[in-house]
């Protein structure tokens, strides 16, 4: 059985607003984790630290590339890069 014109549009139509509802949660998601670097990154400053941990940062690189293969790297970075902030 083959799909119809109308089947498969109505597929592929599904298919959008579920990546569509993914995309809202990802980025709501990649907002909380921003908010909550700036607080780690606050309480750093305050105690006299540095604003970036470089080991936690590799250690985040690491998770990524592990989990998601190499784009999982520069998908981190852009994580890290956002979450770095203006504290």
């Amino acid at each position: 059985m083959t799909a119809t014109p109308d089947t498969t549009a109505d597929l592929i139509s599904g298919a959008r607003e579920r990546i569509d509802a993914l995309d809202d949660r990802i980025i709501g998601l990649v907002q909380e984790r921003m908010a909550v670097s700036a607080v780690v990154q606050e309480a750093r400053i305050t105690s006299g630290g540095r604003r970036v941990n470089l080991s936690r940062e590799m250690e985040i690189l690491g998770r990524y590339r592990e989990a998601l293969g190499r784009p999982g790297t520069a998908l981190a970075m852009t994580l890290l890069e956002l979450s770095r902030g203006k504290v």
